[in-house]
């Protein structure tokens, strides 16, 4: 049988040695925890395939971002809701966006 088992959210030192290797990332202020990031590009088409890169890939993943786009930059924001905070998930998707981006 699957296991349906829900996330559960890192602690405070495991989120902070998952962003001592994800350069650029960082923890979202205020008190919802979150990792988040912003992304330029040269232009919109390129930002627009990158999230084309990123949603097939959070799809597979049944995980999504929220993100905001104009013309070419990318803000994302990664937590996972019914966790309550980050997990694996987000780590691992925020992996997968910075390899995206080149």
């Amino acid at each position: 049988m699957m296991s349906t088992a829900r996330p559960k959210a890192l602690d405070d030192a495991a989120v902070q040695a998952a962003l001592a290797d994800l350069p650029g990332w960082r923890r979202s202020g205020g008190d919802r925890d979150a990792l988040e990031r912003q992304f330029r590009f040269d232009d919109f088409n390129a930002a627009f395939a990158f999230m084309t890169r990123v949603a097939l890939q959070a799809e597979k993943m049944d995980h999504h971002p929220e993100w905001r786009n104009v013309w070419n930059t990318v803000e994302i924001v990664l937590s996972t809701h019914d966790a309550g905070g980050v997990t694996e998930l987000d780590v691992a998707l925020a992996r997968f966006i910075d390899a995206a981006a080149g």
